[in-house]
């Protein structure tokens, strides 16, 4: 596959990282926006002040079969993604920022004023990092969820504390609920499949698949002792900020944010209608204190600026907040927010990334529903072929350690055993390394 990135941007030096080993990879862009990170890859780099036709001919766009606008200005981005589809009818991936140019221009395909000149995708990276959010601090404890079959299944990670019952234990020992299955553990930074005599250990990171029901029993006997978080504090009233305030009000949560700026807690005020707004510094420990912050259930401080959000996470965390959900922007700074005891890190960039992967990626029959554990992990559905001759899982021999946790079958969401019969048709649900996921989906994919 060949792709054409708009823009030496971060996200354009991620998506490189990600793709340039089996994709041909051209970046568009002045030469002094040409980092060490992408000097090192194996890419084409073209020095353009703009993108021009003349431009995407050098590219060779003809030839091209995704081409991604991620510069650091919306208004070019779109008009870069219409010039390239006038040009020929490839597939456009453009980047803003702002949420009228995802929601109001009526530029994407399946929009009522497209025309004949549309993008195909629009990515916003803070609405897919507030939807992020949302889905992992409304589960008590979770360090992420997903969910699957329209929400009857489920992903869930949860870290293993030291004064856990199932420290210590074999996995073939848990007495898990039937309908859920342990799929993965990061230990020391590595993740891995277990096995049936793989020793569970403290501060193990363990992902779980199943029945949504089934995986809030394991929650309960397991991970905590109530099912919802009841009062949530957001340092930052930004877009994110905003966005998670409003999904969070129809879920009946107390909700309070903290907000610097002036003129953007009145803005807020007026469009949230049961949030309480504090005008003041995240880092002020003095008012962290007066407002009643420790007794909050979770601190998510989600600011545009890394320092601050590691500050603003750090004295909560002082205070005995148990649950710190910290937005990182910078992807190398990641590892830094998980050392010093950061709960759950969160990025705008690998959100997207996410996205662009399961955009392009797609095989004829298979996708990626989602990636865990900064990209370390990846789920994938697989639709089986109809001519697909049935066999029980336990005589499927996989080239890979994976394990299929999900099966989707018409209606039925079903947890396989050893002895589930896989069938034509079916849509299986499968975790694995991301090592390894080339090679699963390479032994799935239609002939």
């Amino acid at each position: 596959m060949k792709i054409i990135i708009y823009g030496a941007s971060e996200i354009s030096t991620l998506i490189a990282k990600e793709f340039h080993q089996i994709h041909e990879i051209t970046i568009i862009d002045k030469e002094e926006k040409k980092t060490e990170d992408l000097s090192r890859l194996d890419i084409c780099f073209i020095n353009s002040e703009a993108l021009t036709i003349d431009t995407l001919k050098n590219a060779n766009i003809k030839s091209a079969d995704a081409f991604i606008a991620a510069s650091a200005i919306d208004e070019v981005n779109i008009l870069a993604c219409l010039t390239a589809k006038r040009m020929y009818p490839v597939k456009t991936i453009c980047f803003v920022s702002k949420e009228q140019y995802k929601t109001s221009l009526g530029l994407t395909r399946d929009s009522e004023y497209a025309g004949t000149l549309f993008i195909d995708h629009i990515i916003w990276p803070e609405e897919l990092l507030t939807k992020e959010i949302f889905q992992i601090v409304t589960i008590e404890k979770a360090l992420d969820a997903e969910n699957f079959a329209n929400g009857r299944a489920r992903l869930l990670e949860y870290k293993l504390e030291n004064e856990s019952i199932l420290v210590g234990k074999k996995v073939r020992e848990c007495d898990f609920p039937e309908e859920c299955l342990i799929v993965g553990i990061t230990r020391n930074d590595e993740l891995f499949i277990p096995y049936g005599e793989t020793v569970l250990e403290e501060n193990d990171k363990l992902i779980f698949m199943g029945l949504s029901a089934q995986l809030s029993i394991l929650a309960a006997r397991f991970f905590h002792e109530k099912d919802y978080t009841k009062s949530i504090t957001i340092i930052g009233g930004g877009n994110v900020g905003l966005m998670l305030a409003k999904n969070l009000e129809k879920s009946k949560v107390h909700i309070k944010i903290i907000e610097k700026n002036l003129k953007r807690c009145e803005y807020l005020a007026e469009n949230l209608s049961n949030t309480l707004i504090i005008n003041g510094d995240g880092t002020d420990l003095e008012l962290l204190t007066q407002e009643e912050i420790p007794s909050s259930d979770a601190v998510i401080s989600v600011t545009n600026n890394d320092e601050k959000n590691l500050l603003c996470s750090l004295l909560a965390k002082q205070l005995g907040v148990k649950r710190i959900v910290s937005r990182v922007s910078k992807d190398v700074n990641i590892p830094l927010f998980d050392k010093v005891g950061i709960d759950i890190t969160v990025s705008p960039k690998l959100a997207a990334l996410h996205e662009i992967k399961n955009t392009i990626s797609q095989e004829q029959n298979i996708d990626i529903l989602a990636t865990v554990e900064q990209g370390k992990g990846e789920v994938l559905e697989i639709n089986i072929e109809s001519n697909f001759s049935e066999i029980k899982l336990m005589e499927l021999k996989l080239p890979r350690r994976a394990i299929i946790g999900i099966i989707h079958r018409n209606n039925r969401v079903i947890i396989p055993k050893g002895d589930t019969l896989i069938r034509a048709e079916d849509k299986l649900i499968i975790f694995t390394t991301k090592e390894s996921a080339p090679v699963i989906k390479e032994y799935f994919k239609v002939k």
